[in-house]
């Protein structure tokens, strides 16, 4: 009954705020000229691993639910109706119901219907005719036992077992409704959505163009012209570009600390926002490689991390170092201090930490005349660089000489997905703040995307147990077990939480940075430009 009154809630809430007059008076028009940090692969949401693609492809879509995009953090009380109207939990909790919008359009002018929700769940799940060429986010809907329909404009979830956090999962950028009739393979090049903002063009590695759908379903929206995404890689050439004017907004959470200075001194109109961002930098080991199969090694390279470097180094000193879930104050389900002092490696003392870990090498060989001799594999962008070059250099404190792999946006993910490298630097890329997304996705046996192939059924019992337990309290705690198994299994260690600005020009407005979460903050439909 809560969870019914709880969506009716949001419902006449946000009835409320889309009837009521405005506190300012939006100006419609003009086009947002925005700097990207990255070329994907193609433009497929559903297909890819990386902001890069779902960032600019937010906006042509819809969601059943939406984490309300003026709140800064997202959770599950945030979460607003957007295709549908309102959602009603079972009494259960093993029913999932969505009534939904009457009238609205696919931008090809076809007719949105329930049958399409059931489509694209039933892609997902692998249940359709059509096929998704990889599917990244397929662990995310392992306990959907179906998805049905009644007519056109109802659907509901039917579950394995409770989940309350998948609520939160379909809020997220990442689980945008397809088109029935669209096959999976034309929606990598030309999608097509019912969102605010239709397609028009990408050209890899240099932009990518959205126009302003103007049959949208939500009336007087959006108020944008249209959206470019010029993809720029590099940090200095990002910056003195918008130094001189050439944009509206800079790469989002792309300022680094050491480099706000110079927007302060060379853009002072410019406003900063400045937060964590939830795409911990780990260490991913490959366990299945000998040596790396020894877990002696591999505690050995966890107690070689000196957190506190990456966060005066890269961090430009803002301390941001956690476990998995991200830190407090961003971050809703992350340790405390005293909590994180308990995991392996999280000594401050970090010549202790040293210390311990050239034993462990020395044991099994290796010292200042014998180096173990590998390959250190990261992404060909700077955010992940900067990391890789910093790790390499604290491996060799324990005898480890690591050649750097740096690997195209277009073939990371496919070659981690096959498991081709012995140590990563790589981010862990997570679409929710919650331990259902991070631990399923990650960690889970049967996941596409658990790129170390971790796989323990202890583990996965406990995951299991804090999904389906409705008492917060009760989850966290489950969750710091959790937390514990996987730092002692020392197959992926977090490095540190980076933090980044995200500067814009003071005539854009409504445009507000998520602070816990990097890929569900780009509808778009409210951003105005005030010029």
């Amino acid at each position: 009954m809560i969870s019914v009154l709880r969506g009716l809630v949001v419902l006449a809430v946000a009835a409320a705020l889309s009837t009521a007059s405005p506190v300012r008076a939006q100006k419609a028009g003009g086009v947002l000229k925005i700097q990207h940090f990255d070329s994907p692969a193609s433009m497929s949401i559903l297909e890819e691993s990386t902001r890069a693609a779902e960032q600019p492809a937010m906006a042509v879509f819809n969601n059943l639910v939406l984490y309300d995009q003026h709140v800064p953090q997202n959770s599950l009380d945030h979460i607003v109706p957007d295709l549908a109207t309102s959602w009603q939990w079972s009494e259960n909790g093993k029913e999932l119901t969505f009534p939904l919008h009457q009238g609205v359009k696919w931008h090809d002018g076809k007719p949105f219907t329930a049958a399409d929700v059931k489509c694209t769940w039933d892609l997902l799940m692998g249940l359709g005719n059509d096929k998704l060429r990889v599917n990244p986010r397929k662990s995310w809907y392992e306990n959907v036992a179906e998805v049905t329909t009644r007519g056109d404009d109802e659907v509901t979830f039917h579950l394995k077992e409770p989940q309350p956090a998948l609520l939160g999962l379909l809020a997220s950028g990442w689980a945008p409704v397809y088109p029935c009739h669209v096959p999976a393979r034309d929606m990598r090049q030309h999608p097509i959505g019912t969102g605010p903002f239709k397609f028009v063009e990408f050209k890899p590695n240099e932009y990518v163009k959205l126009t302003r759908n103007t049959d949208y379903w939500k009336p007087g929206r959006p108020y944008l012209d249209g959206i470019e995404f010029t993809i720029l890689r590099e940090i200095a050439p990002r910056n003195l570009a918008f130094f001189a004017g050439g944009f509206d907004v800079g790469a989002p959470y792309g300022v680094t600390p050491p480099t706000l200075k110079d927007f302060k001194e060379q853009a002072p109109q410019a406003i900063c926002t400045t937060s964590g961002v939830n795409v911990p930098r780990t260490m991913l080991i490959n366990p299945i490689k000998p040596p790396f199969d020894n877990i002696e090694l591999r505690r050995a390279m966890t107690l070689a991390i000196d957190r506190e470097a990456f966060s005066q180094i890269i961090n430009g000193g803002i301390r941001r170092v956690g476990a998995l879930m991200m830190p407090p104050p961003e971050g809703v389900w992350g340790m405390d201090e005293g909590m994180l002092k308990t995991l392996p490696g999280y000594d401050p003392d970090h010549e202790k930490n040293l210390s311990a870990a050239r034993a462990i090498m020395q044991k099994l060989g290796y010292g200042p005349d014998k180096h173990l001799v590998t390959k250190l594999s990261t992404r060909d962008i700077p955010s992940w660089r900067q990391p890789a070059v910093l790790l390499n250099s604290q491996l060799k404190d324990i005898y480890i000489e690591a050649d750097l792999d740096i690997v195209d946006t277009t073939q990371w993910y496919p070659k981690v997905m096959r498991k081709d490298f012995t140590i990563g630097a790589v981010p862990i890329e997570t679409g929710v703040d919650d331990p259902d997304e991070m631990f399923v996705e990650n960690f889970g046996c049967n996941s596409p995307r658990n790129y170390a192939g971790y796989c323990d059924a202890d583990t996965e019992k406990l995951v299991h147990e804090q999904s389906v337990e409705p008492n917060a309290d009760k989850r966290k705690t489950l969750v710091a077990q959790i937390e514990k198994r996987l730092a002692d299994a020392a197959i992926r260690p977090v490095l540190f939480y980076p933090v980044g600005a995200s500067c814009m020009q003071p005539y854009v407005k409504d445009f507000t940075i998520m602070v816990n979460s990097i890929y569900n903050g780009w509808r778009m439909e409210d951003v105005w430009l005030d010029k």
